[in-house]
C-alpha cells in the first residue's frame, strides 16, 4: 500500500521529515498567486511567506516522490507546474479541476490523478472512468465503500484514500482495499512504507 504524506511538503522541514519517514509520495499544495508558484494549504496569510514551488523541488532532488495537488482555479497555474516540472524527476499531479490535468498529457514524467471531496465529484469521476481509463484516483476515504473502490480499481492501479489519520482509518482503507493512504500521522505511515 502507497503512503503519502498530506501536505508534508507544504514546508521545507516537513518534505525533509517526510522523506527521512520512508513515505512513497509527498504532498505539496500548489497556488498560483502574483505570478508565482506558492506551496501551501489553504489561503494566503499577510505576512505569512509560503515556500516556491522550485524551492520545493530542489529541496527533493532527484527523489520521485512528490505528488503535487493543484489548488484554486486559476487559469495558468497547471501550465505553470507543467513548466516547472519538464525535464525534472517522475511526479504525480492531482486536482479536484480535473481539465488543468491536460497541461500534463503526454509527458511521461507525470502520473495524473483525478480527486474528488464530495459525492457529487464522485459520481462524476466514476462516470468518467467508465470512458476512459486514469493514471489514478484520489477520493474522500468516507465516500468510499468496497464495491466503489473494486470499480475504480478497474479502471486504474492507483486508488488514494484520504485523510488515514488514524489505526482505525488505515483498517477500514484496508477492508476497502484502496492501493494507497494519504495521512498527516509519519508514523502510521512509516509502517506502511
Amino acid at each position: 500500500m502507497l503512503a503519502v504524506a498530506h501536505r508534508a511538503g507544504n514546508s521545507l522541514t516537513g518534505l525533509r521529515a517526510a522523506l527521512a519517514a520512508g513515505v512513497d509520495l509527498v504532498e505539496a499544495d500548489v497556488w498560483l498567486r502574483r505570478d508565482a508558484l506558492e506551496v501551501r494549504h489553504g489561503r494566503a496569510r499577510r505576512g505569512a511567506a509560503a515556500p516556491l514551488l522550485h524551492e520545493i523541488l530542489a529541496a527533493a532532488g532527484d527523489e520521485p516522490r512528490l505528488l503535487l495537488d493543484l489548488k484554486g482555479r486559476s487559469a495558468g497555474l497547471a501550465a505553470r507546474v507543467a513548466e516547472a516540472v519538464r525535464d525534472g524527476p517522475p511526479v504525480a499531479v492531482c486536482t479536484k479541476q480535473w481539465a488543468m490535468l491536460d497541461a500534463f498529457a503526454g509527458d511521461p514524467n507525470v502520473r495524473r490523478i483525478l480527486s474528488a471531496a464530495n459525492r457529487l465529484q464522485l459520481a462524476r469521476l466514476r462516470a468518467r472512468l467508465r470512458r476512459a481509463p486514469a493514471d489514478g484516483v484520489s477520493v474522500r476515504l468516507r465516500l468510499l465503500t468496497a464495491p466503489v473502490v473494486a470499480e475504480l480499481r478497474r479502471a486504474t492501479d492507483v486508488v488514494l484514500a484520504w485523510p488515514v489519520d488514524t489505526a482505525a482509518d488505515l483498517a477500514r482503507a484496508e477492508r476497502l482495499g484502496v492501493t494507497g493512504v494519504v495521512g498527516k500521522d509519519l508514523s502510521l505511515l512509516s509502517r506502511l512504507a
